[in-house]
């Protein structure tokens, strides 16, 4: 504050005030006063928000300051030396500046044209102070990112008003910057913040934390069906409950001594958590709590009631990061790898994601180029019946000669297909190159086996299949010679009714229909919403049946369920006499796999396996296999 003789120079210096409005009433003052708002910058209230003032004449600061420390501000700094300005403000980041405009050496709108540069500086917001009456003084000052303008002398609660108004707009600008729009959670901005901050206590205090990436299961199959409306509307139901789950650990095991567990949203279908300690069996515990907590029904009229569960990727620190980009990549890669492994899973970081990440990368890239460049080839393998070893039908199998000489087929390459957004693609190529290959068949007086395809409705539309399978039924394929093995079936719990019930219609018409990798991705819910013809558990199940008595079980009760419906039970995979044996042993009905020959061309597979007259091949199989 100046001193008396300095108040009696106001009536020939010039000042920022109108003459007699340097005080307001105790009843004005109360009215202008910072009030706490819910939209709070840096965590505080207007009122410790700091204010920076550069004004040529000192007499003018003192006086501004005097005033708004009445109005109920605590937090100033200033300078008189306009050249100074910019490097003070980098140094003390105030939550607004006053500027006066007309000061020598450096100029008012020189500041402004040197905050505009920084990426920093020119998001504080800027009030201009100034006797200047030119308007385009004004305009430039605008356009150079002034917020607020106001001319000398001001009326002092005018100006009371405008700070308070510009403090409220820029502590609600900076949090819209760092919270979701649809949950209120803290943002992807806000989670980078928070977890550098973290990890600096983690490491100098030598204990562990964890990033947890929640993702929501199949949540784009649902905004595809019932709109991003009810998307919405289910994220916001996930964000409570996951709030709420990590509410309850503030202050627990999982808190350090700076930090307590925090809930953020990502774009899309993910939520991160930051949780500053995490060690033993409290950390198994709350994951297993998230899934639990995160599964949420939803129903609508005309709709089945849908159950929308969660996935979990976890990276641990220090062991899996020590910088927060690296820990952030790592937590995706888990979570990534937890959905693939099936809905309602959670994956901690593992060394290999990065690396089969980084393969898997390269493969879809040059997948979208492998059709063009002829490397994707269409094979057949053998279907055989086990009790007679009679060829009843064909399994179309499509292979992808890598330039590296590397082989990737089978359900490997319709993973892949579909992580790429490359499976419509590829089944469209497929079902032209299947047209052509029975075309030649029949010309060449050969008998066609049904041919089987997979087809994963991950990213294929039932409808979109029906169009496939009506143009090739319209290039004179029977109906009877073809059959859809259906893989990912879970995407039809999500589809309205009418998308589902187009693989109804198809069966109508006479085309097969199979559940693929049963027991996997396909369960046995899936047999009351869709009729089938055939059933064909997982590969994976009779790789392990010789040494695993649970998983002998398992496909004894497939293999009797089928009975039971009616349904043909097809075993995926054979590769040994042992599979064969436990297979005809509990009277399977069919079997594919290496061990009845290896997948052929086109042309190998009819002069192997293709006869006239409709006479079928068999393949030798001895009656006791031991």
């Amino acid at each position: 504050m100046g001193s008396d003789s300095d108040r009696d120079m106001m009536a020939t210096q010039p000042t920022v005030f109108a003459p007699g409005e340097d005080r307001l009433s105790l009843t004005e003052l109360r009215a202008l006063a910072p009030r706490e708002d819910v939209w709070r910058s840096r965590s505080v209230g207007q009122s410790d928000a700091l204010i920076m003032m550069v004004d040529d004449e000192m007499l003018n600061i003192e006086m501004t300051e005097a005033f708004l420390a009445d109005a109920g501000y605590r937090q100033f700094v200033n300078t008189d030396q306009p050249e100074r300005a910019v490097p003070m403000m980098r140094k003390e980041q105030p939550g607004v500046l006053l500027l006066d405009l007309s000061m020598p050496k450096v100029s008012g709108l020189d500041i402004l044209a040197a905050m505009r540069e920084d990426k920093v500086l020119r998001h504080v917001p800027v009030i201009v102070l100034t006797s200047s009456t030119d308007p385009q003084v004004k305009l430039k000052a605008l356009a150079l990112g002034a917020m607020d303008f106001l001319s000398k002398p001001v009326d002092p609660s005018e100006l009371a008003l405008r700070i308070r108004n510009t403090l409220a707009a820029s502590a609600y600008r900076e949090y819209l910057s760092q919270h979701d729009g649809l949950t209120g959670l803290p943002n992807k901005q806000r989670y980078r913040k928070d977890m550098a901050a973290v990890l600096d206590e983690a490491l100098a205090s030598a204990h562990p934390g964890a990033l947890i990436h929640v993702g929501v299961d199949d949540l784009g199959r649902i905004n595809d069906a019932l709109g991003r409306g009810v998307g919405d509307q289910l994220l916001q139901r996930v964000a409570k409950r996951l709030a709420s789950c990590v509410q309850t650990e503030h202050g627990g095991e999982l808190s350090s001594e700076q930090h307590n567990p925090s809930l953020y949203r990502f774009d899309g279908d993910e939520f991160a958590i930051i949780v500053p300690y995490m060690e033993g069996v409290p950390s198994a515990a709350f994951i297993n709590k998230l899934l639990e907590d995160s599964t949420v029904s939803f129903q609508r009229p005309g709709f089945p009631e849908l159950f929308v569960t969660c996935s979990v990727g976890v990276s641990v620190f220090p062991n899996d990061g020590t910088e927060p980009d690296v820990l952030m990549r790592n937590a995706g890669l888990a979570l990534r790898h937890a959905k693939l492994a099936g809905p309602h899973r959670y994956e901690f970081f593992s060394p290999q994601f990065k690396e089969m990440a980084l393969s898997r990368l390269d493969l879809s890239a040059e997948l979208r180029h492998a059709v063009s460049r002829d490397e994707i080839e269409l094979l057949y393998e053998p279907r055989v019946e086990l009790a007679s070893g009679r060829v009843v039908a064909g399994g179309a199998v499509l292979r992808w000669k890598h330039a590296s000489g590397r082989m990737i087929e089978g359900d490997e390459l319709m993973d892949l297909a579909g992580s790429s957004e490359m499976d419509v693609v590829l089944s469209e190529w497929l079902f032209e190159m299947l047209m052509k290959h029975l075309k030649n068949w029949r010309t060449a007086g050969l008998q066609p086996v049904p041919i089987a395809v997979k087809v994963s409705l991950a990213n294929i539309r039932p409808s979109d299949l029906v169009h496939l399978v009506s143009a090739a039924l319209a290039n004179g394929v029977d109906a009877r010679q073809l059959s859809l093995e259906l893989q990912q079936v879970s995407a039809l719990d999500n589809l309205p009714a009418k998308e589902a019930a187009a693989i109804a219609g198809l069966r109508r018409k006479g085309v097969r229909i199979a559940l693929g990798r049963f027991g996997c991705s396909a369960t046995i819910s899936h047999l009351r919403q869709l009729p089938c013809d055939e059933i064909m558990p997982d590969g994976s199940f009779l790789r392990d049946v010789e040494r695993d008595p649970a998983v002998q079980a398992m496909l004894l009760g497939m293999g009797d369920l089928a009975r039971r419906l009616k349904l043909s039970c097809v075993a995926c995979g054979v590769e040994t006499a042992q599979q064969l044996a436990f297979l005809k042993k509990n009277g399977w009905d069919q079997g594919q796999g290496r061990y009845f020959g290896e997948p052929a061309t086109g042309l190998a597979f009819a002069a192997k396996w293709l006869t006239r007259g409709g006479r079928p091949v068999r393949v030798p199989i001895a009656d006791d296999i031991s």
